[in-house]
């Protein structure tokens, strides 16, 4: 099913009755990443399952978003769909949108999946540094296009100019402040070997968060997936 969200057809799936849970996939991702979670909840609840803009079967936007216009979107869905105070689950880049949605909307509980949520400031890598400092050369300002397809993430990599963007204003915000707003039970499920968003940045999010817990499975970026069995009966005790 396809639905008209902030000038941007969005693809989606809604599927189970009973109390709503929304269920947002990574950076790069679809809906396939979430379904084979939201099935094991759809005999008692209402499952809905959308490509954010940019991915799956859903339009890319017309310019580069922020998490704040991905949040705004959720909202215009959520209202369409008459999705009643949900149970919001987010892996990665899903979680950072549900932190951001949940700040200012009244949810039920928040799962999140590896999402990096406080950004601190680090010591950029030595390739980062060199670029820089070649653009800074005259006649050498063009050229960090065309290094970036060299040294960037496999994300940027992959993306549109625009989603290029889009992902460049996405890692760069620092959600801390929306998280401390959240007053609802959330939990935190993170893979103990996850290099895209460490445990200990799930223990920082866990200490500002009102009401948060951390539990830590083995595994990485993905372990909701590679633990799925037991990451279900953990789900079943919390919602």
């Amino acid at each position: 099913m396809k639905i008209k969200v902030k000038n941007v057809l969005v693809n989606y799936i809604q599927y189970g009755e009973g109390k709503d849970i929304l269920l947002l996939h990574g950076w790069g991702q679809n809906i396939e990443m979430m379904k084979m979670l939201g099935d094991n909840f759809s005999d008692r609840f209402r499952i809905t399952i959308l490509d954010f803009p940019g991915f799956g079967f859903s339009e890319e936007p017309s310019e580069s978003w922020n998490i704040k216009d991905y949040a705004d979107m959720l909202e215009e869905f959520i209202n369409k769909l008459d999705i009643k105070k949900p149970i919001i689950m987010g892996h990665s880049f899903g979680g950072r949108v549900a932190i951001r949605y949940s700040a200012d909307h009244v949810v039920e509980k928040i799962v999140l999946f590896g999402s990096p949520c406080v950004r601190e400031d680090t010591e950029l890598p030595l390739n980062v540094k060199i670029l820089k400092g070649i653009k800074k050369l005259p006649g050498m300002d063009k050229i960090g296009e065309f290094a970036k397809n060299f040294i960037g993430s496999r994300d940027y990599k992959a993306a549109s100019p625009i989603m290029r963007q889009t992902l460049v204003n996405v890692v760069n915000e620092d959600l801390s402040k929306y998280a401390k707003e959240i007053d609802c039970p959330t939990l935190l499920i993170w893979g103990e070997n996850d290099l895209e968003a460490p445990v200990s940045d799930a223990k920082i999010l866990e200490s500002i968060m009102v009401d948060a817990a951390l539990i830590v499975l083995p595994g990485t970026h993905y372990a909701y997936i590679e633990n799925l069995g037991q990451v279900v009966n953990i789900l079943n005790n919390f919602i």
